[in-house]
């Protein structure tokens, strides 16, 4: 059988290689949003982009060793912790999606490092006083009704339920 057959049968294969594109997407258009659009996360959007970070290398070793045929038991172990790390940013969107909508108080030193500032000491005063970070309370934006954490929530759930069925289907 050769490699690109035997690539479409093997389900945890293809489970890791879509979660593993699906969270380059996401952090892909995050990182686009911020540098790009303008966009400044966060204490809270930054914090749901570190489980993504810790899950790339889990899904490219589900990925390598899924495609080597090395052990199912490896491979579906890096499909379950990619899974799990995809379920803490999902529930790091809920908790922010909550305090976008008032629903909860968020923590009460939320925001991100403003971008732009001076690295030169006679304007850096200045541009702290001058450079708001964002506030966790309110959506930078909202698409279709969803702010950016909001969409986490949505993008996490769907990556995560396909790398647990990838971990899980025989």
């Amino acid at each position: 059988m050769s490699r690109s057959s035997q690539s479409t049968r093997n389900p945890a294969l293809v489970a890791a290689v879509l979660v593993f594109f699906g969270m380059v997407a996401v952090i892909a258009s995050v990182q686009g949003f911020e540098h790009i659009g303008g966009y400044i996360p966060c204490k809270l959007c930054l914090a749901q982009r570190q489980p993504y970070y810790y899950a790339f290398p889990v899904s490219l070793i589900a990925i390598l060793s899924a495609w080597r045929g090395w052990s199912p038991v490896l491979t579906r172990g890096a499909l379950l912790v990619t899974g799990a790390l995809l379920l803490w940013t999902f529930g790091l969107g809920i908790y922010h999606s909550g305090v976008e909508w008032g629903w909860w108080q968020g923590p009460g030193d939320c925001g991100a490092v403003a971008g732009g500032i001076s690295t030169n000491v006679g304007d850096l005063l200045g541009d702290l006083t001058a450079k708001r970070p964002p506030s966790c309370t309110e959506a930078a934006g909202r698409f279709l009704g969803l702010s950016f954490a909001g969409w986490n929530v949505l993008a996490s759930a769907a990556l995560a339920l396909i790398a647990f069925r990838g971990a899980l289907k025989k």
